[in-house]
């Protein structure tokens, strides 16, 4: 886009130069045609003043030119460029006062190559002297020098708020395009940290995918095939079905990260109610499941973040209170919300003392993002409660 721009840019200002240049050869024919057909001063005057007005064109050409056009132009070359200029349309201008007529193409150029202070200096020069070395060198009568001054006079003034005019002009410019260089700066780094922040977005959803699906099963697995190693000597029927548990977890780690890397819906609630989602879970975590309130199909927001709290609250049960301890999951329907809670009776714990891991976490942050809340309730020796509260819209029938 900016590529785009910079080419327009470039565009528009070799077509306003051009403009530009057939102005200045326009003014520079006038000029010469002007001094050649007037009467006086002579012949051989005129001839020399309309030949010292010949070199201002490859002057103009090769240096003139490629000042104008530099951002901005040296200081330096553009005083020695106007000094040469001034050198030749000076004397012609004294001999011949027609030759003032290209004071139009060189008073432009003062302010288009000096800094304010300058063209200023340079302008009254070029106004001035002519008229000034015209009436000593001819000593014209009172009335044409009358005439000539009050003429000269206009013109300095209206070239000097012309020039002050074209000056503002050129800063509001050079301002206007520092302020898009920084617009444009400001859009790419804007940009480079949208696309840094979605990425970071984007890690921290999978980090949590993950803790809540696939560690969460490794984290059963493992717990199973201590089970199994203990049971196997004594206890073969109960070895059996951890077994059945382990492969079935197994599976279900399998469908959760193949839905991950595709992006859908959980394994669980893949073609399945919340109500059976939480019922197969709580199987596999030896919990109860305890369902009230008018069951309905909900948004799916509501039901993944209901889903993941269970899984999250139930790993940690198991892994921190231990197999043994009796687990329970409550699932609440109301009219406007969908509550899950899942509570033990295990050794409980202190929840301000909790100071690292990622569950409980991402477990508050999955509910603040669809609007809800999470609680932990626990106390040592007092078992643990975590509850979720969401909003959900009730879905109105066709």
């Amino acid at each position: 886009m900016s590529d785009a721009a910079d080419a327009g840019s470039a565009y528009t200002w070799e077509r306003s130069f051009r403009l530009w240049d057939t102005y200045f050869a326009l003014i520079w024919v006038v000029t010469v045609a002007y001094v050649l057909a007037a009467e006086h001063p002579g012949w051989p005057v005129r001839a020399v003043a309309s030949a010292l007005l010949v070199p201002l064109v490859p002057l103009y050409v090769v240096v003139g030119r490629r000042l104008i056009q530099g951002d901005p132009p040296d200081q330096r070359q553009a005083g020695g460029y106007l000094t040469a200029a001034l050198a030749l349309f000076l004397p012609s201008a004294v001999l011949a006062g027609e030759t003032r007529l290209l004071a139009f193409a060189l008073l432009p150029q003062c302010f288009m190559t000096l800094r304010s202070r300058s063209a200023l200096v340079a302008v009254a020069v070029i106004n001035l002297v002519p008229v000034v070395g015209w009436a000593l060198l001819w000593r014209p009568d009172t009335r044409d020098v009358v005439f000539n001054v009050l003429f000269c006079v206009v013109t300095l003034v209206f070239s000097v708020a012309l020039g002050s005019w074209t000056i503002r002009i050129i800063e509001q410019s050079q301002e206007r395009a520092e302020l898009i260089a920084e617009l444009d700066a400001s859009r790419h780094e804007i940009g480079r940290l949208s696309e840094a922040h979605g990425a970071l977005a984007e890690r921290e959803r999978l980090t949590r995918e993950i803790h809540d699906t696939l560690a969460q099963g490794f984290t059963s697995l493992v717990m199973l095939v201590q089970a199994v190693e203990a049971e196997l000597d004594h206890d073969v029927p109960e070895a059996r079905r951890h077994l059945r548990l382990m492969d079935e977890t197994a599976r279900q780690n399998l469908a959760e990260a193949r839905a991950l890397v595709a992006g859908g819906a959980p394994a669980d609630l893949d073609g399945a109610s919340l109500q059976d989602a939480l019922h197969r879970l709580a199987a596999r975590h030896d919990a109860t499941l305890e369902v009230t309130g008018p069951v309905r199909m909900l948004p799916a927001g509501p039901e993944v973040v209901a889903l993941r709290a269970c899984q999250e609250a139930l790993a940690n049960a198991r892994k921190h209170a231990g197999s043994s301890v009796t687990v329970g999951v409550s699932l609440a329907y109301g009219d406007d919300s969908l509550m899950v809670s899942v509570r033990d009776d295990g050794c409980g714990f202190d929840p301000a003392a909790v100071s690292g891991g990622y569950g409980l976490a991402g477990l508050r942050a999955r509910a603040v993002e669809v609007g809800g809340t999470a609680e932990v309730r626990s106390a040592p020796g007092d078992g643990t409660t975590v509850t979720v509260r969401l909003p959900v819209v009730r879905r109105e029938l066709p």
